[in-house]
């Protein structure tokens, strides 16, 4: 009696052919090159808004992208103040010199930072 020979996904050991790669999933983050997380955003920017207004998804991309060039540039400055005071660690005060030393982040950033000093 011959052997019978089995095709399809018992075969090749897995749920897909031995001839085909399997498409990895890849956020929507990563397919932007981001760090801030663009489907957050989207869903956060869907619910503020009225519901009868529709929100494209290039508006989360553009969104998240915004936020974290702003919060690189603020990390930057108060990083560079944390060294020139000779600390390790980015504290309160730190983020209080850097945007009150730069002109647009000081009219951007209008609220008090709680133990910037």
């Amino acid at each position: 009696m011959p052997a019978k020979s089995v095709s399809g996904p018992v075969a090749s050991g897995g749920k897909y052919k031995a001839g085909t790669s399997q498409k990895r999933m890849q956020s929507r983050s990563t397919k932007a090159g981001l760090q801030f997380p663009v489907g957050r955003v989207h869903r956060y920017l869907k619910r503020e808004t009225l519901s009868t207004t529709r929100v494209g998804a290039k508006a989360a991309v553009y969104t998240a992208a915004v936020l974290e060039y702003l919060v690189a540039e603020v990390l930057e400055l108060a990083g560079n103040a944390a060294r020139d005071l000779k600390s390790k660690r980015i504290s309160p005060r730190h983020l209080q010199l850097a945007i009150r030393g730069d002109d647009e982040l000081d009219i951007l950033v209008k609220a008090t930072i709680a133990g910037g000093g």
